[in-house]
């Protein structure tokens, strides 16, 4: 039904628009042999793409067929005939057909004491490359004092003059004021039904109100965002934990980044996920754990509740551990949460693999080696997160999928499908199927790739996964119906990518 509707909705768009212009022609003094050509212009049919001999899959199976696409939206699936003469035929033969990766979780471009180097530009290109055509910003003003409708009204005007890929936009609550909640509704209209909120403060960071000393903010903040079906992306972090564990480090003189993974204790994370979800619990917000890195706190998230919670994980934690900080680019890896045991790694990816863990993003920010190395970064005041996002797809299929931790369908599940269910983009986004966006790439399985720093397109101008051998790479990337990555090149126009419009939670 929803199918159905998006379809109709379209063209009635597409017929608004035609009738529009049509007013214009007749009264906008052209004259005949103007109105004559603009109207062949009109009359030109949409571009037209066969997609044959590849292997399709979805989260709920794999099939060899083709696809034809007209204009930006897929519109057959099976053994199709012959094309028409000014069809481009794509042969896919030997390569895996997987739906347009989603990456939920980013932080493009640069804001107010915020100096990460991307813009959407810059951020989206590498998306393309990694084979997502879909990406959601954390949407942040360290001011507070932009309302939601403003903000999304912002990023909008940057997205549509510089964005490659689609993008939706999350908004970050720094300030639960009451003009602030009351403008949660304002989401709803502009098509961008979800809010970030952080739990943690650390010293010199620009979180106002951490969670164990404004309980009653939070819990306002999560009973509008219930009433207004908005789902809460939550940074889970205990705040009162992580003070006692530095007031520890800093008595005994270990500041440095060094004692960083000991300064965000595991159960600085677990006694967030469990305040969360009974916050949840008591307002009937729905939740989205953004980050989770512990094995505990994956068990805890995954216990029976009332509540609606939903867990991402990012790829540092399934290829990487703390024993990073302990080396001379120990800072190249600083995250929040840190990077955490072999054990908790085991714990991820068997998350991954049995549903406890619904998606993987990851949470990319452009900073530059220089940034991330700079000296005098301590426990209390550093620059966490970094650049992931072209990487991350091709390292889990790498190790997923040809590592035998994931099955083909649990790929797509975890990148495509569920964060395009969870953020209210489904069945429009992140699956393959007649009427959905033609958001498409194709997968060579047996690539073989190094990671290397100069095939980074993010501003940031490395990879901390930089040295990495990959097997399985996207080819070539769709988005609605365009080719925008092709031969190792991004091929998308500035300015090509759209603000995605979302459905509310119960849309």
């Amino acid at each position: 039904m929803f199918r159905q509707k998006t379809i109709n909705a379209r063209l009635g768009a597409g017929l608004v628009l035609w009738l529009a212009v049509s007013v214009c022609l007749t009264g906008c003094g052209q004259t005949a042999d103007d109105q004559s050509a603009d109207q062949a212009v009109e009359a030109a049919p949409p571009p037209s793409i066969l997609i044959r001999n590849g292997t399709a899959v979805t989260s709920e199976g794999h099939q060899d067929v083709d696809i034809r696409i007209i204009g930006e939206t897929i519109s057959e699936i099976g053994e199709l005939a012959p094309v028409p003469s000014d069809t481009r035929v794509i042969d896919a033969k030997g390569l895996l057909v997987l739906p347009g990766g989603i990456d939920a979780h980013t932080h493009l471009r640069a804001a107010e004491g915020f100096d990460v180097v991307d813009d959407y530009e810059t951020g989206t290109r590498s998306a393309l490359a990694g084979g997502i055509t879909t990406v959601g910003h954390m949407g942040v003003d360290l001011s507070g004092s932009l309302l939601p409708s403003q903000l999304i009204e912002q990023e909008s005007a940057l997205i549509n003059a510089e964005a490659l890929a689609d993008m939706f936009i999350h908004y970050t609550v720094f300030n639960p004021s009451d003009a602030v909640v009351s403008g949660f509704p304002e989401l709803i209209a502009a098509g961008q039904p979800s809010i970030k909120i952080f739990m943690p403060h650390q010293v010199g960071a620009p979180f106002p109100f951490p969670y164990d000393d404004n309980l009653a903010d939070f819990e306002k903040v999560f009973l509008a965002a219930a009433s207004a079906g908005l789902r809460v992306a939550v940074h889970a972090e205990d705040a009162d934990v992580i003070r006692t564990a530095v007031a520890r480090l800093t008595d005994a003189g270990n500041t440095t980044l060094e004692s960083y993974a000991e300064s965000r204790p595991v159960q600085a994370e677990v006694t967030a996920v469990e305040h969360a979800i009974e916050m949840a619990e008591r307002t009937g917000a729905s939740i989205y754990l953004v980050h989770i890195s512990t094995a505990e706190a994956i068990e805890t998230a995954a216990q029976d509740s009332d509540a609606e919670v939903f867990v991402e994980t990012r790829p540092i934690y399934l290829h990487l551990d703390e024993s990073r900080y302990a080396a001379a680019d120990g800072p190249l890896y600083v995250s929040a949460p840190p990077l955490r045991t072999l054990e908790d790694q085991d714990a991820v990816w068997a998350g991954m693999a049995n549903g406890t863990i619904d998606t993987i993003a990851s949470d990319h920010l452009g900073w530059t080696p220089e940034q991330k190395m700079d000296p005098e970064q301590t426990i209390t005041s550093f620059l966490a997160g970094s650049n992931n996002m072209q990487v991350m797809l091709p390292m889990l299929f790498s190790e997923g999928v040809n590592g035998g931790r994931l099955s083909l369908e649990r790929f797509v599940e975890l990148t495509a499908t569920n964060p395009a269910r969870i953020f209210g983009m489904y069945p429009m986004k992140g699956t393959l199927a007649v009427g959905s966006d033609a958001d498409i790439v194709l997968w060579d399985a047996d690539e073989e790739r190094t990671i290397r720093n100069e095939d980074i397109l993010s501003n940031s101008g490395f990879s901390i996964h930089a040295g990495a051998e990959v097997t399985g790479w996207p080819v070539l990337t769709l988005r609605r119906g365009e080719v925008v990555y092709e031969e190792g090149k991004v091929t998308a126009e500035r300015g090509s990518g759209r603000l995605v419009a979302r459905k509310p939670i119960g849309g």
